[in-house]
């Protein structure tokens, strides 16, 4: 595998459930792909994707050297749950030069120290309950992504209230700080969005801007 300026070249440590289908996702996408786990069943299942597919019991940097992940220009480590064994490895990834590490964490703890290490932090199980919590709460609210702690981009269904309205007249940069990016009607996103544009109650907006001031908007309409 040669290395790419352009995040071409991947390697997925770990085959539980989220490296899985995180491997699967970048192979079908027609990316290289590196995977690497301890069990010889998950490795053969993820053969028909990537003909990197690698069984290795010990994941110290000797190993890791000689598949090559070190050729990758992003490699996850997908070891969350064994905490020593995400440290080391994440550890072992990072000396070995790779780019860009993303490493799973299952607590702050952890990902405080992957992120010493060098390492993107991710924190799937929770992200998933966030995201879940916050639908559950709001019934306008759709799908969300985090940009940080304070800023998100979230689809927000458009309520009785804002039919009709054009974009202009609904001035949310002024009123809420927020910014309209897209607008989703059934399976077709607009993102050349027109002042003039009126809303229908199929509508659902995109917006971009701080936490507290989606919030109050969503609150307000």
């Amino acid at each position: 595998m040669k290395k790419s300026k352009e995040a071409e070249s991947f390697g997925v440590i770990g085959l539980g459930r989220f490296g899985m289908a995180l491997a699967t996702t970048l192979a079908e996408a027609g990316k290289d792909v590196i995977v690497i786990d301890k069990d010889e069943c998950k490795v053969k299942e993820m053969r028909q994707y990537t003909e990197f597919a690698y069984v290795a019991d010990n994941l110290n940097a000797e190993t890791l050297e000689e598949i090559g992940i070190q050729n990758c220009d992003v490699v996850v480590v997908c070891i969350g749950e064994k905490i020593d064994t995400s440290i080391l490895t994440t550890m072992h990834v990072v000396s070995l030069g790779v780019p860009h590490v993303i490493a799973k964490a299952t607590s702050y703890d952890q990902g405080a120290v992957l992120k010493k290490i060098g390492a993107e932090v991710v924190y799937p199980e929770r992200d998933v309950a966030v995201r879940l919590g916050k639908r559950l709460i709001s019934s306008s609210f759709l799908d969300f992504i985090a940009l940080d702690d304070s800023v998100e981009i979230r689809q927000i269904k458009v309520s009785q209230r804002m039919v009709g309205e054009s974009i202009q007249e609904l001035d949310l940069r002024r009123r809420f700080g927020l910014n309209i990016i897209a607008i989703c009607h059934g399976s077709k996103t607009d993102i050349e969005v027109q002042p003039s544009y009126r809303l229908s109650e199929e509508d659902a907006i995109v917006v971009v801007g701080k936490v507290k001031n989606i919030d109050r908007f969503t609150e307000h309409m």
